[in-house]
């Protein structure tokens, strides 16, 4: 298909089947999304608070507003706007927003190829879902990396292709059967297919193993197994995407994944042998070893300049300006979630150190030291776990 017949035909799925399909609610949303607080997201990439908190936010390819909605309770004092190829998705987002008193947001019924029509730069662009459904992905990136202000953020989520290999056969399968461009027939035809296929098979098996809770509902299933367009990545050709951006990869924001000490970390001899790999190539080898957790790729690039904090210096660290992290669950308690919703079990003297910083106007971690009864490698620990946010003195 034609880029134009390509964009209608996903358009015309997102009209029949509004996307994300999560319920309206009457209050803000529940819980948080670190990636979508421009302190926590800024913190992940350069080790430190950002100066500013007044920033103008984009959700491109916003859907029916679901992560808008964060965005705009999760920054109060930002700018937010939202773009989408979808009227009837659009059209929910509004409704989502205003119910909720998400107040300071805007959106323009446009594709993500058109948003140089939007006016001004952005501190923060999300686009989550949205570059794998294009025709011409690099296209798509470029006209939001146009976009993206010096010092500023691309958050992106895209497929991989190994982890989703079970779910390209099915769309595969369905297509031969589906009348062109049906889409309520596809989910139909789908759902027979699941139905009738043995229980051992391995499409069914991995759909009842990670996706089919979500696919309960009629929209995940469409979005999942009859969308009309789909380029799902690996390793090599998502840095070709990345690298047609211009920016700069500041890194994966699920870390714990691409780390692979928890493959391959009880042979010595591999470790050692992997030590004189690219980061590149060491990201290959990892999805290669597991490929049913290379579902997708979710990362930030930036536009210089961006800072990058070292507090390995003793000196740096005690001179610095801690406050609590943004983002955590079950404050104020010594068990609570971390940005990551990690359980974080807090010591005596660690609960007192975060209730300082709760209180701190420009307290350094050196003057909260000597009111509490942490050592710095407690400090150094609160910073790891992600509960704390450091600025430079």
């Amino acid at each position: 298909m034609e880029a134009q017949d390509i964009s209608s035909a996903v358009q015309r799925l997102y009209d029949t089947y509004p996307f994300p399909p999560e319920p309206l609610l009457d209050s803000p949303p529940p819980g948080y999304n670190w990636r979508w607080n421009w302190t926590a997201a800024y913190n992940f990439c350069t080790g430190q608070k950002p100066d500013k908190q007044d920033v103008r936010i984009l959700d491109a390819g916003c859907g029916t507003g679901v992560g808008t909605e964060y965005l705009v309770h999760l920054n109060p004092q930002a700018t937010v706007v939202g773009i989408d190829l979808s009227a009837g998705a659009l059209a929910i987002a509004r409704d989502r927003t205003q119910r909720s008193g998400a107040d300071q947001v805007e959106f323009h019924h446009l594709s993500l190829y058109d948003v140089a029509r939007v006016p001004g730069e952005f501190d923060l662009i999300n686009c989550v879902g949205v570059l794998h459904h294009l025709a011409d992905p690099i296209k798509g990136i470029q006209a939001l990396a146009a976009k993206l202000a010096p010092g500023g953020l691309l958050h992106v989520f895209v497929y991989g292709e190994l982890g989703r290999w079970e779910i390209q056969l099915m769309q595969k399968a369905i297509a031969l059967l589906q009348q062109s461009a049906n889409y309520q027939d596809g989910v139909q035809i789908g759902r027979k297919i699941f139905a009738a296929l043995p229980d051992d098979n391995r499409l069914v098996k991995r759909e009842k193993e990670r996706w089919s809770l979500e696919n309960q509902r009629d929209a995940n299933f469409a979005d999942m197994y009859v969308h009309p367009q789909e380029i799902d990545y690996n390793i090599e050709t998502l840095f070709e995407l990345i690298d047609a951006s211009g920016l700069a990869f500041l890194g994966f924001s699920n870390p714990g994944f691409w780390q692979l000490e928890r493959l391959l970390g009880k042979d010595p001899t591999l470790m050692q042998r992997a030590q004189g790999l690219s980061d590149r190539a060491l990201y290959r080898l990892i999805e290669l070893l597991d490929p049913a957790g290379a579902t997708h790729y979710e990362f930030f690039l930036g536009r210089p300049p961006l800072p990058k904090a070292d507090w390995s210096a003793d000196e740096t660290l005690l001179a610095a300006i801690p406050e609590r992290h943004p983002c955590m669950e079950g404050w104020a308690s010594c068990c609570l979630f971390n940005y990551d919703y990690q359980i974080v079990n807090l010591s005596e003297a660690e609960f007192e150190f975060l209730q300082a910083c709760d209180d701190n106007w420009q307290h350094s971690v050196s003057e909260i030291l000597s009111q509490v009864k942490l050592d710095l490698a407690g400090v150094r620990s609160l910073l790891k776990s992600g509960l704390i946010i450091l600025s430079p003195s």
